[in-house]
């Protein structure tokens, strides 16, 4: 997401180097940059006359301080008028309100509703610790009833099944009674899309809402929809007293306009971002770390959270005992460590997230990463368990059969070998008191020379 405009946007920064001051004349070309970049993202033009506006303001005649160069000021500028675009500083996501609190979901069909009721469900209750109930009121898909009650069966929520033939507010009103008597903290109302917006359709959601008074009401977009987001998103505000924004596909759109023009046309935030089709794929939405990831300065704290959320820590743990009482690092560890890594999602999510500096330094695209680490897995896969354990044994004839079975080079056999070999030399360094000696001299961070240091 926003890989085109971080592009252009770090093009024009490039061009501001080396100057004194920032002046009309060395600006004027920057904002007329800017201007362009946004327009290719699909920014709302209205969105960008006013965003140009505002920076304009603020950046012409602007002092720079000695240790700033004038790129590094106009910067700031565009960071922190992006994340006042994007929502500020507001709060986002609550549920304060007496349970169940009602959250309804609204937007047309195809946006996702019904996969992001049951990622939001699924996130509620692992770092809420909420008892969620999700209910469809989508008489005229059945299909779309059932896959929400099965993605809710795998999120390990309940799922209210209605009566046939009752109508969309009768079931939100009964599946509210079902959350009062069943003392659930959540009750989350997946509604019905069009493919266009139609009276029809937003009669409808006013009745659902009206019936079961929700405390939150999301509306639903899909980033890749350009400009016929940004009219949805402005039918359904008028319509509803929306109280934020999800935006869907997050992880499929390089240009990100609708992130940029949602948030203005419907003077709600958005609150998550949907960034792929796993039910943990689901990030909250912060203003500040999305501005850091468009200007390329990446989003190092959300990296961190996902580390701490998703990393196995017992497993980490059994490692590090295994290194420190000096037992041997073998294939079975490594190919541990590049599950961790893919469960993550890949090289491909963490780069998204690292400052464009360090990217450009590792000089790793995010594809060719992912596409080495699903080979390397696969050549592990394809060796047997003794080879696994003891790497020692595997000479020219294992090579050239572990890299049939596994579609490969013997080549690329010989590599995995290598830099596996180079990792079990550095754990070996560890064994006894050293690995406790290093982890307290760097305090749990990261040595020099590790990826994003």
């Amino acid at each position: 997401m926003f890989d085109q405009l971080t592009a252009r946007l770090s093009a024009t920064l490039d061009s501001l180097r080396g100057r004194g001051r920032i002046t009309e004349d060395n600006i004027a070309q920057a904002l007329r940059d800017t201007r362009v970049a946004l327009l290719e993202a699909d920014v709302a033009l209205p969105v960008v006359k006013g965003f140009i506006e505002s920076v304009k303001a603020r950046a012409l005649g602007a002092q720079v301080a000695s240790s700033l160069t004038p790129g590094q000021a106009f910067i700031g500028i565009l960071h922190e008028e992006l994340i006042a675009l994007m929502g500020g500083g507001g709060e986002g996501f609550t549920l304060r309100a007496a349970p169940p609190v009602v959250v309804l979901l609204a937007g047309l069909q195809g946006a996702g509703k019904t996969t992001t009721a049951a990622k939001l469900a699924r996130r509620l209750i692992e770092t809420g610790s909420k008892r969620v109930l999700l209910a469809s009121t989508d008489v005229r898909r059945p299909a779309a009833m059932l896959q929400l009650e099965r993605l809710a069966a795998q999120v390990h929520a309940e799922y209210f099944t209605s009566e046939p033939g009752a109508t969309p507010e009768a079931i939100a009103a009964a599946a509210l009674t079902r959350a009062r008597n069943g003392v659930f903290d959540v009750l989350i109302v997946d509604t019905a899309g069009r493919l266009h917006v139609d009276a029809g359709l937003m009669d409808e959601v006013r009745r659902i809402d009206a019936a079961v008074g929700a405390a939150q009401r999301l509306f639903v977009v899909d980033a890749m929809a350009g400009q016929d987001a940004v009219n949805a998103a402005r039918a359904f505000g008028a319509a509803l007293d929306l109280t934020g924004v999800i935006l869907t596909k997050a992880d499929g759109d390089a240009r990100g306009g609708a992130a940029l023009s949602v948030r203005q046309v419907t003077g709600k935030p958005i609150v998550f971002l949907g960034v792929g089709e796993k039910p943990e794929a689901l990030e909250p939405f912060d203003p500040a770390r999305m501005a850091s990831r468009i200007l390329g300065m990446g989003d190092v704290v959300s990296l961190v959270e996902q580390v701490h959320r998703q990393v196995d820590g017992e497993a980490a743990a059994r490692l590090a005992r295994k290194v420190v009482k000096g037992q041997g690092f073998n294939l079975l560890d490594l190919k541990g460590q590049l599950e961790q890594l893919q469960k993550m999602g890949g090289v491909e999510a963490l780069i998204d997230k690292l400052p464009g500096a360090v990217v450009k330094k590792a000089a790793v695209t995010a594809q060719q990463g992912d596409k080495d680490l699903r080979r390397q897995i696969a050549i592990i896969n394809s060796m047997t368990p003794r080879e696994r354990r003891n790497p020692g044994i595997i000479d020219g004839s294992r090579r050239r059969r572990i890299a049939a079975g596994s579609g490969v080079q013997v080549q690329d056999v010989n590599r995995l070998l290598k830099q596996f070999l180079e990792m079990q030399r550095v754990m070996k360094g560890m064994k006894g008191g050293r690995l406790r000696q290093l982890m307290g001299a760097f305090k749990g961070g990261l040595p020099p020379g590790f990826p994003g240091r």
